[in-house]
């Protein structure tokens, strides 16, 4: 099948599967004699497996790592869970960070008194040096 197709079957835009295949995060498809991309199912099903990794915050590199261990059948899910492991470490070091910013901007909008004079504590509060 051809990269529209893919596309379609996929979720992604073909502008991101060809991004994919030159970041090397994607297996590059057979070519038509033609040259042009042919798509197997397979592709296909590689190229769901990225999109949902990259929408769980997978990055590249680790995409590239998780499709290396989901297409060596002698893989330790080990390898895998750890590969979990840190990227919920990472959003939890996230969600504290969002939680932090939250409670600094709703702070600082509590000492707002949102009316037509130029002191503004919002802006204050992000002019401050961060220590």
């Amino acid at each position: 099948m051809n990269i529209g197709q893919a596309a379609a079957l996929s979720g992604l835009p073909a502008k991101t599967i060809r991004y994919y295949e030159g970041a090397q995060v994607a297996p590059l498809p057979a070519r038509t004699g033609a040259g042009y991309r042919d798509y197997s199912e397979n592709d296909v099903h590689l190229l769901r497996f990225i999109h949902t990794a990259r929408r769980h915050g997978f990055s590249l590199e680790e995409c590239r790592e998780l499709i290396s261990l989901y297409t060596d059948p002698n893989r330790s899910s080990s390898d895998v869970k750890a590969i979990a492991e840190q990227k919920i470490t990472e959003i939890d070091r996230k969600l504290k960070d969002l939680r932090s910013m939250r409670q600094t901007l709703s702070t600082l909008v509590k000492q707002c008194h949102g009316d037509q004079r130029p002191d503004c504590p919002i802006l204050k509060g992000l002019a401050q040096d961060v220590k």
